[in-house]
């Protein structure tokens, strides 16, 4: 149920204000230490940030798309990385869960996800495995009443600190493709189960990923998400969402980078008058911010025609093809317009230059959208 416009307007404002006056301090030292103030993660615990998307009778406050959005938005103003920290208990760590588990296995987990007691990932890519999904070779062969997990995951955001995985395996090794994959709830603490250390990335440090190990993990067959063979359904059906919120994330970005660059240009002079004055900067700030607009529009209209129960595939990929490409172009632009001061870490620029490339590729690289969009446009004619 959507938030009335009051509650819905001071979730925002306090968010916003947790953004400007906590973690924007706080981006140069994150980034440095590649990790992040338990302080912090407790105050975004305390805001209910972890439980965004979790429905109210599991301890959410269970926004709609849009409100989802609109408080993405507010998060993209500062650096990824604090998004990041709740992002997969919000998006892809609990969603299957949300969408398809069992009313046992919402009421054995969801609460704990929405305090962010329990942290989740979600566990599709794998070394042979990521843009073709279809093509998980992780074996969970039926034993009984469990299920025998092995394989390995690969690049799995929050890995290192997630007590439960949403894990995309093959449980029938007879059919390839998608109708041998199912999903299943695998707590961190089952035997077999280990985590590799956090990789060094480009940017977006203080958000870790990490290979997740399974060496003959048990898992109870009571965890299976769905029925056998319908794991790329969920995936799917999860990926659909998270592409929506990545989308709201970019326009956020984009914003806080806009912003930035007005500033600055308003500030910086040269030849005697200010940066903003020159009419080749003044087109690279009209170009930003249009392609920004943009990206806010298509985001939600799209999220709004989600909340309405229509199917949003095409929509929501278009979505975050454009938004992830756009926020690269403003990235490239703002470094631009900093100029020499745009490539020194000092002034953040370059870091968030780095840290929205991945954008362009989780929850499905841009080629993927393209595909998806083509397919679906084709589907309805047009």
């Amino acid at each position: 149920m959507a938030l009335d416009a009051e509650t819905r307007d001071q979730l925002i404002d306090t968010v916003r204000r947790f953004v400007t006056e906590r973690l924007r301090p706080l981006e140069a030292q994150v980034a440095e230490d590649d990790a992040m103030p338990e302080d912090v993660v407790e105050e975004m615990k305390g805001l209910g940030l972890f439980g965004l998307s979790i429905p109210e009778a599991y301890g959410g406050l269970e926004l709609t798309m849009e409100e989802e959005c609109l408080v993405v938005i507010e998060l993209g103003r500062t650096s990824p990385a604090f998004r990041s920290t709740f992002g997969t208990n919000v998006g892809i760590g609990s969603q299957a869960l949300v969408m398809f588990g069992t009313e046992a296995q919402k009421r054995k987990y969801l609460p704990g996800i929405a305090s962010g007691e329990i942290i989740t990932s979600f566990a599709l890519t794998e070394p042979e495995a990521g843009s073709d999904s279809a093509a998980v070779q992780t074996r969970a062969i039926r034993d009984g009443d469990h299920y025998v997990l092995n394989g390995a995951k690969r690049y799995i955001t929050n890995a290192n600190k997630a007590d439960l995985f949403t894990v995309m395996a093959r449980s029938d090794p007879s059919k390839p493709g998608a109708g041998g994959v199912s999903a299943f709830l695998v707590p961190r603490d089952l035997p077999g189960l280990s985590v590799g250390k956090p990789e060094k990335k480009m940017g977006q440090q203080g958000a870790h990923v990490c290979d997740v190990i399974f060496d003959n993990v048990r898992v109870p067959a009571e965890n299976r998400i769905g029925q056998e063979g319908e794991g790329f359904k969920v995936a799917m059906q999860v990926l659909d969402k998270g592409r929506l919120h990545i989308s709201a994330l970019c326009v956020g970005v984009a914003e806080r980078l806009i912003a930035d660059s007005v500033a600055y240009a308003a500030e910086r002079r040269q030849f005697g008058q200010p940066l903003s004055g020159f009419q080749l900067v003044q087109g690279m700030i009209a170009d930003c911010k249009t392609e920004a607009l943009a990206a806010r529009a298509l985001t939600m209209e799209t999220a709004r025609k989600r909340d309405l129960g229509q199917n949003v595939t095409m929509e929501g990929a278009a979505a975050k093809y454009f938004a992830s490409e756009m926020v690269g172009r403003v990235a490239d632009k703002a470094v631009q317009i900093f100029g020499g001061a745009g490539y020194i870490a000092e002034y953040g620029i370059e870091r968030f230059y780095r840290d929205v490339r991945i954008f362009r590729i989780y929850e499905g690289t841009s080629q993927i959208q393209q595909v998806i969009i083509a397919r679906e446009t084709m589907k309805r004619g047009g």
